[in-house]
């Protein structure tokens, strides 16, 4: 049975990536998560006890995490859950790692942009070495990462004022 959890914390760590020998990729960070709580007495909010976990993402995930998130921005994880009890010499502990499915910018904390990739389908014609196009023998076209478009559906908050709630 595989649990799955969603988490907010700080990314602790600056992201490790690699591209294993058989051209996986994998992106690894720590992520530290304290609870907060609002302490009646003292009138203020007060930080808890620090949760850590490894988080770990694979192939285009990874690839995006080590492209996208540095240390000390705030993120949502969501993944699968692995706990393990390790041993060396006289110290033993617990690890949990999460195998990342997703993983975000918490804008509850700040502004994101979004780029989106696109992976085009390999046809019989690259696969024999040829190139990618698009169309027909009228505008053919290479294919390749989606190109921002004046008809986006999201509007450009670059330079955008903003107003007080």
């Amino acid at each position: 049975m595989t649990d799955t959890i969603a988490l907010t914390g700080l990314v602790a760590t600056s992201p490790r990536h690699i591209v294993t020998s058989e051209g996986l990729t994998i992106t690894s960070f720590r992520l530290a998560s304290n609870q907060r709580r609002f302490d009646r007495g003292q009138n203020a909010w007060v930080d808890g006890d620090t949760n850590w976990y490894t988080v770990t993402a694979f192939r285009q995930l990874g690839t995006h995490v080590a492209t996208s998130i540095e240390k000390g921005q705030r993120v949502i994880v969501l993944g699968r859950v692995r706990i393990r009890d390790w041993e060396s010499g006289e110290k033993s502990g617990t690890t949990i790692e999460i195998d990342a499915e997703s993983i975000g910018h918490d804008l509850t904390w700040g502004r994101a942009t979004f780029t989106r990739t696109v992976v085009a389908a390999k046809t019989d014609n690259e696969r024999a070495g040829g190139s990618a196009v698009e169309g027909g023998e009228d505008g053919s076209r290479a294919v390749g990462p989606a190109e921002p478009s004046a008809e986006s559906d999201a509007p450009s908050l670059v330079g955008a004022a903003t107003t007080p709630f």
